[in-house]
């Protein structure tokens, strides 16, 4: 298998996708934030000083895939037709995060999903690190790929 962000002389390139057909893409990731439960409470009761973290990080989610080409050098601009970020409390101790993003063109959106869940992630650690810096960010992953010549990927666990 070869891979495709480098050229003939092993530089890094944009790959050119003007001769792939559009087709619908689909991709969704997800991670979590694993924090004090006493830090998963105050978010949970909306007592967290900075506000609505949740709300705050949802919104820093869809936002970051729509700036992903601004983000990671070598992905391609894309017009997303959806994005959307889910946080949930999961007791006792995580915040977790899951995103879907949603394209008609040429090329994935998997680093578009992927970033929106980062994103989202390093929002909560911001909101909250002043009664918790020892969170940690984990299990960010591609768990479905839909579209394009590759077709379906599944994650097994």
């Amino acid at each position: 298998m070869s891979l495709t962000h480098f050229d003939d002389a092993g530089r890094a390139a944009m790959v050119d996708v003007a001769g792939k057909p559009e087709t619908e893409r689909f991709a969704v990731a997800r991670g979590r934030v694993v924090m004090e439960p006493a830090t998963l409470a105050l978010i949970a009761e909306g007592r967290a000083g900075k506000g609505d973290v949740l709300g705050v990080a949802r919104l820093a989610g869809i936002m970051a895939a729509k700036r992903t080409s601004d983000l990671i050098p070598l992905c391609h601009p894309l017009m997303l037709t959806k994005v959307a970020v889910d946080l949930t409390i999961a007791e006792p101790d995580a915040v977790e995060i899951e995103a879907s993003v949603r394209v008609t063109g040429r090329t994935g959106v998997e680093m578009e999903a992927l970033t929106a869940v980062t994103v989202a992630a390093l929002t909560v650690y911001d909101m909250v690190k002043a009664v918790d810096r020892g969170m940690r960010i984990e299990d960010v992953r591609l768990v479905l790929k839909e579209g394009g010549k590759s077709g379906r990927f599944e994650a097994t666990t």
